[in-house]
């Protein structure tokens, strides 16, 4: 195994489970993309990103050169927070996807990118996936958190 922390490589995705991906990335090797290490947003499965046969670019998280095991990050390569805020400002109106529910109902969270996520009040009859149009209300960097109102579904 030629592979070192933090090189990135190309792979193959050759199985889909619900708890991460399995890429081939060469010699034989299969690394695991764990699901909360492909993006920010907190996804339900991860063939909302993948399909079987798809190649994609990871880097080396972790490696176990005993059990010949080699563990992967996707989100890493989507850009940092303050990367990915650049293209947007507050009172812009734009697309995003409806994830998870803030636990006690007080938020939604809405991907507005693979790797940038902000917050929404909670609003009835907005599903998982769904897309929406939302406004960016706050941007705060110090905290690298996005506040958002929601505008309509798409």
């Amino acid at each position: 195994m030629n592979y070192r922390f933090g090189n990135v490589v190309c792979g193959i995705v050759r199985n889909i489970r619900p708890y991460g991906v399995f890429v081939e990335i060469g010699g034989g090797i299969a690394g695991l993309l764990h699901i909360e290490d492909i993006s920010v947003a907190r996804i339900k499965s991860p063939e909302e990103r993948f399909q079987i046969g798809q190649k994609i670019n990871v880097m080396v998280k972790w490696i176990d050169r005993n059990h010949k095991r080699v563990v992967l990050t996707y989100k890493e390569l989507l850009g940092t927070w303050e990367d990915n805020i650049k293209e947007f400002s507050e009172g812009d109106i734009v697309e995003g996807i409806a994830r998870q529910e803030e636990k006690q109902k007080n938020g939604i969270f809405v991907e507005l990118k693979p790797n940038l996520v902000g917050l929404a009040d909670y609003k009835e009859n907005i599903q998982y996936g769904q897309k929406v149009q939302v406004s960016i209300r706050k941007i705060i960097p110090e905290k690298k958190k996005v506040k958002l109102v929601f505008v309509g579904g798409i």
